[in-house]
């Protein structure tokens, strides 16, 4: 019996050189793997075929939140070692307080001050809260995006094993994501696929292109520590689902049109915002909604998404949505085929 909410039954190994370094050029000429849930059946297609598999009426739901360049370098005071900041959330736009991730950790205490941007502005740590977690308080008074847009780079996930390019500022957002929407650590990996021509291939097509928000933080970066799905605890993130967003839906989930997640975050926030009668409500709040095998879908009934590390939660919302076998069929054989994985990897469509 395959033991559907245990941690173990996820893995699976695969060659280091899988591992994306860089997005597919164009985005849409990745490869996309297509998993029938009704037959079993797997298809290996191009990315740009998505469009064949959607109609008329269909929802792609998709994240238009925007990623913050949250990696700042600064300089401890007296002794000038370079320090690294990430900016994780903004606990108080009056007070300047942030939560922040630090390395090295270490040399960073309570009163310490960190110098960024030639001296003009710091940080002074206030509290602690993880091991590498700090609370800050900025000197800097206005729009601090601002400044990390400017003087930040992205936050790569340690498994591509490259420092950030000036590149990944463009290659790491999505064309659904809207500047005045800027908070998120990380992409919805699944949107980094899509180009301005797909996307309107699938409006001439007929096929609605929902915006919601989620700002993706600190979680995407977590694994799995328990061997007990239940155990684990998901990072609370924000989200908005628009009045506009949930009508739209709503026609396509009662006139039986396709409802399709375009990343593991849509789903989230989408089964964050489900009506006990299986519509949806317009939301706005935080969610530490885990998905994980089994789990009744309110709201989604397809999803794109990518091929994600053994541990993490993005890959139980597949197993969720196809079952547990036929999700971790799918990755045995993108691993035999060569498909490129994770944040700049391949993508896998689940209908």
């Amino acid at each position: 019996m395959f033991l559907r909410t245990k941690l173990s039954a996820f893995r699976y190994t695969y060659p280091k050189q899988a591992i994306a370094r860089f997005p597919a050029d164009p985005r849409d000429s990745a490869r996309l793997m297509v998993v029938h849930t009704a037959t079993e059946q797997i298809e290996h297609r191009t990315f740009r075929d998505i469009v064949e598999y959607f109609h008329k009426g269909d929802c792609l739901v998709v994240n238009d939140t925007w990623v913050c360049p949250a990696r700042l370098i600064g300089k401890k005071e007296r002794t000038h070692a370079p320090i690294e900041i990430i900016l994780a959330r903004e606990l108080s736009r009056e007070d300047r307080l942030w939560e922040v991730l630090v390395e090295p950790a270490r040399k960073v205490r309570i009163g310490n001050k960190i110098y960024f941007d030639n001296n003009r502005f710091y940080a002074e740590i206030v509290d602690n809260t993880t091991s590498r977690g700090r609370i800050v308080r900025f000197s800097y008074d206005g729009d601090l995006y601002k400044v990390a847009e400017r003087i930040g780079s992205m936050v790569l996930p340690d498994y591509i094993q490259r420092q950030p390019e000036e590149g990944d500022k463009e290659w790491y957002q999505t064309v659904f994501a809207n500047p005045a929407k800027i908070s998120s650590l990380a992409p919805p990996t699944a949107g980094l696929h899509f180009t301005l021509e797909l996307v309107q291939k699938l409006r001439d097509k007929g096929v609605h292109i929902v915006p919601i928000t989620l700002h993706i933080g600190l979680g995407t970066f977590e694994r799995i520590e328990v061997e007990d799905l239940s155990k684990h605890t998901m990072s609370s993130e924000y989200f908005e689902v628009s009045p506009q967003a949930a009508e739209t839906i709503n026609r396509a989930l009662r006139q039986q049109r396709r409802v399709c997640a375009v990343g593991c975050s849509v789903a989230r926030a989408l089964e964050a915002s489900a009506l006990r009668v299986n519509m949806l409500k317009a939301t706005r709040g935080w969610t530490d909604r885990f998905i994980y095998p089994p789990y009744d879908f309110r709201i989604v009934k397809s999803l794109i998404t990518n091929f994600h590390p053994p541990n993490s939660p993005s890959l139980l919302v597949g197993a969720a949505l196809a079952g547990a076998e036929l999700i971790m069929k799918a990755y045995r054989t993108a691993v035999k085929e060569g498909y490129r994985l994770f944040a700049y990897g391949d993508a896998l469509l689940i209908l």
